[in-house]
C-alpha cells in the first residue's frame, strides 16, 4: 500500500516526531539567545559596529571546520555526536548565564564582558558547525524515502517556528527578566532539547574509517559543484542572505530610529520568519508543481525590495510588513533549497553536502551580519541597509545572466 504524504502521516511516526520536538526547543532556545546577545551587546557599546563583530566571531570557526565536520557526521554515529554538540551548547549558554550577572559586571567590568561575549560566541560558531548539518543529515533516516519531501518541510516549518517564537519571546523576557533572567530561559530550554533528542535511536555511520579524511571531504565538495541544481540555488541564497542583513541591524532600528522597547525588538526580529513560515506552510500543503527556479529567482528579488523599504521605512508597522513580506520571499527558497538538497543528495553524503549547505547558507547568516555592521560604520545604518537590498536584486540579475539552467530548474 502507497504511503500518503500528508504530514500527519509524518508526524504519526514517533521517532521523527521526538526529532520535530527536541529541534524545535533547541532552536527556539538558540534564536532566543542571538536575539538577546545582540540587543546586550547594543546596551554595552551603543555601536552597531560591535553587533557585526558577533556575526563574524561565529562565522569564522562556523566555516573553518564545516568540511571536516561534514566528514566526522558521516562517519559517526549521528545521535551520539548530535546529543554531545547540544551538551556543548548548554555549558556555553550557562557561561554567558555568569557573565551577564551584576556580580561578574562589578568584578570585572565591561570591557571584559564583551570580550568573553565574543569567546562563548566563537566557541557556538564551532559546535554549530557540526550540530546544524547533524539535524539536516538525519532527517533521512528518519521516515521513508517517500515521505522525505513532507518531512523535509515539516522540519522547516517547525524550525521557522521555533525561530519565531525564540524572537518574539527573548523581546518579552528581556523586558520582564532582563538580561540575567532570560539566560536561564534560554538555558533551560537546551537541555529540555537535549532531553527529547536523547530518545532517538542509533544512527549509523554514512562511510567506513577506510576512506581518508582530504578524499571523503573531496568528495562533497565535487558532488555539490557538479550537481548544478543544487550549486545554483546554493550561490543564490549565499548572496542574497549575504547583503540582505537587514536583521542584524533591528537593535540599531528598534532604539535609534523607530524608537521602541525591547518588545517591539523582539518582534521585529521574529517578522521576517513570520513570514516564512506563512509561506512554508502553504507551500506544505499546496506545493509548487513547477518552474521552481523562476520562482526562486523572482522571491528573492522580491526579499531585496523589501529589505529596501525596511531600511528607509521611519514607521514601526511600515518596518514590520516589510520584514514580513521578505521573510514569504524567504520562505520560497528555504523550500526549493531544502528540497533539492535533500532529493539530490545520497545517503552516504548528506553530512558533507549538508555541510557545505552550512558554509553556503547558514554561515552566511554571521558573514552578513559582519558585512552589516562595517557597512553600518562606514556608510552609515540606513544607507547600509539600503545598499544591501541593491546588491540582492544585483546578484539576482546576475545569477539569471549567468546561470541560465537555474531558470529552468524543476523537481
Amino acid at each position: 500500500m502507497a504511503l500518503t504524504t500528508h504530514p500527519l502521516t509524518v508526524l504519526k511516526i514517533t521517532e521523527f516526531r521526538n526529532f520535530i520536538m527536541g529541534r524545535f526547543v533547541f532552536i527556539m532556545g538558540l534564536r532566543m539567545m542571538s536575539t538577546l546577545v545582540s540587543w546586550w551587546m547594543y546596551e554595552l557599546t551603543r555601536d552597531a559596529f560591535y553587533i557585526g563583530m558577533i556575526g563574524l566571531a561565529e562565522a569564522i570557526p562556523a566555516i573553518g571546520l564545516a568540511l571536516y565536520a561534514g566528514y566526522v557526521i558521516d562517519r559517526s554515529e549521528k545521535r551520539r555526536l548530535l546529543l554531545i554538540t547540544i551538551f556543548l551548547y548548554s555549558v556555553c549558554t550557562f557561561i554567558l548565564l555568569g557573565t551577564s550577572t551584576q556580580w561578574f559586571n562589578h568584578q570585572f567590568g565591561t570591557k571584559l564582558i564583551i570580550i568573553f561575549i565574543y569567546g562563548v560566541i566563537f566557541l557556538t560558531g564551532a559546535i554549530r558547525s557540526f550540530s546544524g548539518p547533524s539535524f539536516g543529515a538525519m532527517i533521512a533516516s528518519l521516515v521513508p524515502k517517500p515521505l522525505l519531501i513532507t518531512a523535509s518541510q515539516l522540519s522547516s516549518t517547525s524550525w521557522l517556528i521555533a525561530s519565531i517564537t525564540g524572537h518574539a519571546m527573548a523581546g518579552f523576557l528581556i523586558a520582564w527578566l532582563h538580561v540575567t533572567g532570560t539566560f536561564v530561559v534560554i538555558t533551560s530550554l537546551v537541555i529540555i532539547g537535549f532531553l527529547l533528542l536523547s530518545r532517538l535511536k542509533p544512527k549509523p555511520p554514512g562511510i567506513g574509517a577506510e576512506k581518508k579524511t582530504l578524499e571523503a571531504v573531496a568528495e562533497g565538495l565535487r558532488y555539490v559543484f557538479k550537481t548544478k541544481e543544487v550549486l545554483g540555488a546554493l550561490t543564490l541564497d549565499l548572496f542574497a542572505v549575504l547583503f540582505g542583513g537587514a536583521v542584524a541591524m533591528v537593535p540599531v532600528y528598534a532604539k535609534d530610529i523607530l524608537h521602541v522597547g525591547p518588545i517591539g525588538f523582539g518582534w521585529l526580529n521574529a517578522a521576517s520568519d513570520i513570514g516564512s513560515i506563512t509561506m512554508v506552510i502553504a507551500l506544505t500543503l499546496n506545493p509548487l508543481k513547477k518552474k521552481q527556479g523562476i520562482k526562486l529567482l523572482l522571491a528573492v528579488t522580491g526579499f531585496g525590495l523589501c529589505i529596501i523599504i525596511f531600511g528607509l521605512s521611519k514607521f514601526y508597522w511600515l518596518s514590520f510588513i516589510a520584514l514580513v513580506a521578505g521573510g514569504i520571499c524567504d520562505g520560497v527558497s528555504v523550500v526549493v533549497r531544502s528540497n533539492i538538497m535533500q532529493l539530490k543528495t545520497p545517503d552516504e553524503l548528506r553530512g558533507r553536502v549538508m555541510s557545505v549547505n552550512s558554509m553556503f547558507i547558514n554561515s552566511s547568516n554571521e558573514v552578513g551580519q559582519f558585512e552589516s555592521g562595517v557597512a553600518a560604520k562606514l556608510m552609515g545604518v540606513i544607507p547600509s541597509v539600503v545598499f544591501g537590498g541593491c546588491m540582492t536584486i544585483f546578484v539576482v540579475i546576475a545569477t539569471w545572466i549567468k546561470a541560465p539552467s537555474l531558470k529552468k530548474l524543476e523537481y
